[in-house]
């Protein structure tokens, strides 16, 4: 049976921004129109949401929740280095960058020789013209290694399971990987000390044909029509699929990293709360049945139970405890970043 390593964590791109900037995304909803007027007052707002806001707009919180994640993510970087893979799958989800309206599919599986990326270059990215963490410029390439190999044995196994996953051979993102693939790639070399691991991203529809009328949340949604946009694959497929992927690679002749990269709950798509904090309760409700290792519960989490916390994508997250179930992986949870903030709450965790 081949090694196989969990690790699950977040691709939050505010936390590459400096410090002034990294509360953007809430001050574009406070500056928003469908904020519930009384929400744009900070009187308005939860206690702890208050004393994060402080007299700084949130400045000393951001960095100190920054501060706290990266030191997490060094910690998964230790462990992928200690486990030395011989290459490293990432679920995550694409935000209309490599799917857009010709195709929108539930999974994806990337059968690539290369990847180029300019993360710093993308539109969104250049909103706030200011220094990154890294002080890197704007088209600055990041290249990474995938595994064709790897990604073909894997297709071919899941296709005679019964699993048949769709898959390319190139990206069609002009900047490279999704934010969601190249975030994770940026966080677990932070100290740009290199990467030279083989990459496999296998994409999570997260969000369904709904991301595409928004081009990503970049224009609003529009009127819902009397047929809705199809959805996301559901918590069981994805964890179903997560569970044939372990099992796959636990036949194959190498050492597997599987990460699932994602924050939990997400202001932005939590409207009970006024699309402000997110939904720290379920949050933690998802905490506490991974720490004791109740995980494989999330395969029974509805799209509505999911589409109310703001959830959306942890479906990544749980493609990963399908295969760490499969495993009989035990999780061991690095740290939990709580914020009202900084638009999400972060997980890590290693699975052994």
């Amino acid at each position: 049976m081949a090694d196989i390593l969990g690790l699950g964590m977040t691709h939050y791109p505010g936390l590459y921004r400096h410090e002034a900037d990294m509360t953007w995304t809430l001050k574009r909803t406070l500056d928003g129109k469908r904020l519930p007027a009384h929400l744009k007052d900070p009187a308005n707002w939860p206690a702890p949401m208050r004393a994060e806001w402080s007299d700084d707009d949130g400045a000393v919180a951001a960095r100190g929740h920054r501060d706290r994640c990266f030191a997490a993510m060094r910690v998964l970087r230790q462990r992928l280095d200690a486990f030395r893979p011989d290459l490293v799958v990432i679920f995550g989800d694409d935000q209309y960058e490599n799917f857009v309206e010709d195709i929108v599919p539930p999974f994806c599986v990337y059968i690539v020789d290369d990847m180029a990326s300019r993360p710093f270059a993308v539109p969104a990215a250049t909103v706030l013209p200011r220094p990154n963490y890294w002080n890197e410029p704007k088209d600055k390439v990041f290249h990474h290694r995938g595994h064709p190999e790897a990604a073909r044995f894997l297709t071919n196994r899941l296709a005679a399971a019964g699993v048949a996953l769709p898959y390319a051979y190139r990206l069609r993102y002009e900047f490279g990987l999704a934010h969601a693939f190249i975030n994770t790639l940026l966080y677990l070399d932070l100290d740009r000390n290199g990467f030279d691991y083989p990459v496999l991203p296998v994409h999570v529809n997260c969000y369904g044909g709904a991301l595409v009328r928004s081009h990503g949340g970049q224009i609003a949604p529009g009127d819902i029509t009397a047929e809705p946009d199809p959805p996301a694959p559901s918590a069981a497929t994805c964890f179903d699929v997560g569970r044939a992927i372990g099992k796959a690679f636990a036949a194959s002749p190498w050492r597997v990293a599987l990460i699932g990269s994602s924050s939990w709950s997400h202001a932005f798509l939590t409207a009970k709360n006024g699309w402000l904090y997110p939904d720290h309760d379920a949050d933690r409700v998802r905490l506490v049945e991974l720490r004791e290792g109740r995980s494989s519960g999330w395969r029974d989490l509805s799209a509505a139970q999911l589409e109310d916390a703001g959830q959306h994508e942890m479906l990544n997250w749980i493609t990963l405890a399908g295969a760490m179930t499969e495993l009989g992986k035990k999780p061991e949870i690095i740290d939990y970043a709580e914020s009202y903030l900084l638009n999400s709450n972060k997980c890590f965790a290693a699975f052994a």
